[in-house]
């Protein structure tokens, strides 16, 4: 017994020598979690195409829509209000997948809706215009075709012709307008008999600007009325396009509009509304608009974002 105190102490001294030799780990931060982008919860969050559907040619290539439909929906029995967004990208780019979240979901709360490509025009292609024609003609005039043939084909579709909803974003915020207020630019294999006049519109930072009085077959400004169609609209607070919106928004104001929202999203830029929370905010925004025009019922089926993004309405006229 009397020799484990000095047993004790030669263990302790070897135990301390070992930790002398053992060179001190590195102090090591916390790793920063890397989240992936939030994708819009059912549906559509696998951003599944539509059934495609050629509505027309032009400068020799099919123009396709994809097309959406309610669950259980039956053509035969159905008349339901339809929808067609039409996708961003300067008017040179951009492609159907923009919205096939946004028309999965609508379809989803009941509306036939179809996301629709046209005829690209890019700075380059376009060289050797007259000065006063615009690029973005060749858009526009596609965009009233598959208007017209959306409305045509009611019946195979089972939506109600008369209460058809457009809009789109960016550049296809500005084609789907002109598509609509312009009486001009119309394909001359389309029936004239068929209109492109719509009851309500879902702009996501609609490209409006200045620059298109050149032109005034493509330029917004030139074409507003006091009863444009009930509207909402979203833009981003450090959107540069913007400027043109409310250039739009002014003279609407000063026609005696009263039919037009406009929601801004603080401290976001263009197109902020294609992904993560804001996808789903604008689409929960747009679904309640829609619910007011009495274009659809009930509550949205998408939940708010649990980051808390919320929209704030500007001043409406």
């Amino acid at each position: 017994m009397k020799h484990y105190p000095a047993l004790l102490l030669l263990l302790v001294t070897a135990v301390a020598a070992s930790a002398a030799e053992t060179p001190a780990k590195k102090e090591t931060k916390p790793k920063k979690v890397a989240f992936k982008k939030e994708k819009t919860e059912q549906p559509g969050a696998k951003d599944t195409p539509g059934k495609p559907y050629v509505y027309k040619t032009s400068a020799g290539q099919p123009r396709t829509m994809e097309i959406y439909f309610p669950p259980n929906h039956d053509p035969a029995t159905a008349k339901v209000p339809g929808l067609i967004l039409f996708h961003g990208g300067g008017w040179g780019g951009g492609s159907l997948a923009q919205f096939r979240r946004a028309c999965e979901y609508f379809a989803s709360r009941g509306l036939v809706c179809a996301t629709s490509e046209y005829q690209l025009s890019s700075r380059a292609g376009a060289t050797g215009l007259p000065a006063n024609e615009s690029r973005k003609r060749v858009c526009v005039t596609d965009a009233k075709s598959a208007i017209r043939w959306f409305k045509q084909k009611a019946p195979e579709l089972g939506i109600d012709p008369q209460r058809i909803i457009t809009g789109g974003g960016s550049a296809g915020g500005h084609v789907s307008a002109l598509a609509t207020v312009n009486p001009g630019l119309n394909d001359p294999a389309d029936s004239k008999e068929v209109d492109t006049s719509v009851v309500a519109y879902l702009w996501f930072n609609p490209a409006f600007t200045a620059d298109d009085s050149a032109d005034p077959e493509i330029d917004f400004l030139q074409h507003l009325k006091p009863d444009l169609a009930p509207a909402i609209v979203f833009f981003g607070t450090e959107d540069s396009w913007k400027k043109g919106w409310d250039a739009a928004h002014q003279k609407l104001k000063s026609l005696g509009n009263t039919t037009t929202e406009l929601w801004i999203a603080e401290g976001e830029k263009h197109s902020f509304f294609n992904s993560g929370p804001w996808q789903r905010v604008t689409l929960i925004a747009a679904d309640r608009f829609l619910v007011r025009q009495g274009l659809l019922t009930g509550e949205p089926t998408l939940p708010p974002p649990p980051t808390g993004e919320k929209l704030v309405p500007a001043s409406n006229p």
